[in-house]
């Protein structure tokens, strides 16, 4: 558990560093983000993207999130 818990911290805090090729990908980066099983991670995003000068389109990153989303429950196993 402790592993994994640092393995996550790890994880997210890499996530919150974005460099503005990154964040001009917002559809990508919300896509990645939920085909990973992550919840949406738009406010670290929005705030590294500014620290770069730039500005993540926030409805692009929803939309790719959305789709990722839905890619990410069709590959789950589900149960009946």
């Amino acid at each position: 558990m402790r592993i994994a818990a640092t393995l996550a911290f790890v994880f997210l805090s890499g996530c919150a560093s974005v460099d503005a090729g990154q964040c001009a990908n917002a559809y990508e980066l919300g896509f990645r983000d939920a085909i990973m099983g992550l919840t949406p991670q738009d406010t670290l995003y929005e705030q590294g993207c500014t620290r770069a000068g730039t500005r993540l389109d926030l409805a692009r990153y929803k939309e790719g999130w959305l789709d990722g989303h839905f890619e990410y429950e069709k590959r789950m196993p589900h149960t009946d």
